[in-house]
């Protein structure tokens, strides 16, 4: 697809084809290749709900604010299909749509690379699968959360990524399993930089290790627990170790301050929390031990400070 805006209704892509286009977005709009949504009742811009094998390359999808609850990518089912899905989406824009960026229904396997998902109603990518790849992406802006699984989910590798400005949390996993969440940088969440909840079952085998989060609840009630940079519930086998934490405000010195937590812990089972530095990194209090715990948990050695604020 050569450069210049298309406008499109819903597109269905076949297995085993590629849509490529000319990546040149920015930060805050579409360029290059971009496909602009032109219809108010469509379900989505790209259905990949049959699409295995295929690649989306290069493009700017752009909602346009058009109707309402509409995605840019979706995969539409209600049950697990009995092969892989084996899709690509890489070096893409996916923006401005009134549902969600990307919303992965009953899909395994399939990577997300170097793309922006932004400025959507929703959230930036809901996932309902496993065996994902989400290297390297920004996931900024969102109403909702910036990354969100809140059915089954299990096996996500997801490192290096910028996720910001999220209305909720920037990452919420919810009785998921097998997540390696790795060098990440979590910006000026809305509630928590990163919440593990119990949903059927709980949070487990999971590492959050060598990430940054900064400045999360930014939107949150100062007395809730969603004013946290992470909170775990009842997880197990889980190691939060070797991150750095700071509270803040937004840029240029204003707004709110927050979050009032820093790691917030409760009905754990043999997990770690150990290594995090923690200066300035919360305003009321850096570690809260909710209590309920069951054997092998660890909590130690995480330094920090609270921060002094200044007008």
């Amino acid at each position: 697809i050569s450069p210049g805006v298309y406008l499109v209704r819903e597109l269905h892509v076949r297995p085993g084809t590629a849509l490529v286009g000319i990546p040149a977005w920015n930060y805050s709009g579409p360029g290059g290749s971009v496909l602009r949504l032109a219809s108010e009742d469509a379900a989505c811009l790209l259905n990949l709900t049959d699409a295995r094998g295929a690649s989306i390359e290069g493009l700017s999808l752009d909602g346009h604010g058009l109707g309402k609850g509409i995605h840019g990518i979706f995969t539409n089912r209600t049950q697990f299909g009995k092969h892989e899905d084996g899709f690509r989406i890489e070096r893409c824009q996916i923006a401005r749509f009134t549902g969600d960026g990307t919303h992965l229904d009953c899909v395994w396997c399939f990577s997300v690379r170097h793309c922006q998902l932004a400025y959507n109603h929703g959230d930036g990518l809901t996932l309902r699968g496993w065996d994902g790849f989400l290297i390297d992406n920004w996931f900024s802006g969102n109403r909702r959360a910036g990354f969100a699984a809140r059915e089954e989910n299990a096996s996500v590798t997801f490192t290096a990524n910028r996720i910001e400005w999220n209305g909720e949390e920037n990452v919420l996993v919810t009785g998921g399993d097998g997540y390696q969440i790795t060098g990440n940088f979590f910006d000026r969440a809305g509630t928590c930089g990163i919440a593990l909840l119990k949903s059927s079952v709980p949070c487990s085998q999971v590492t959050i290790t060598g990430n940054f989060f900064k400045r999360s609840g930014k939107l949150a009630d100062p007395e809730s627990h969603d004013s946290a940079q992470i909170l775990l519930d009842r997880c197990q086998g889980v190691t939060c170790v070797g991150n750095s934490i700071q509270s803040g405000r937004d840029d240029g010195n204003r707004g709110t301050f927050s979050p009032s937590y820093g790691i917030i812990y409760q009905g754990l089972r043999n997990c770690v929390i150990r290594n995090n530095v923690l200066h300035d990194g919360a305003l009321r209090q850096l570690m809260l031990d909710l209590g309920g715990h069951a054997e092998g948990v660890i909590v130690e050695d995480n330094p920090g400070r609270l921060l002094a604020m200044k007008k």
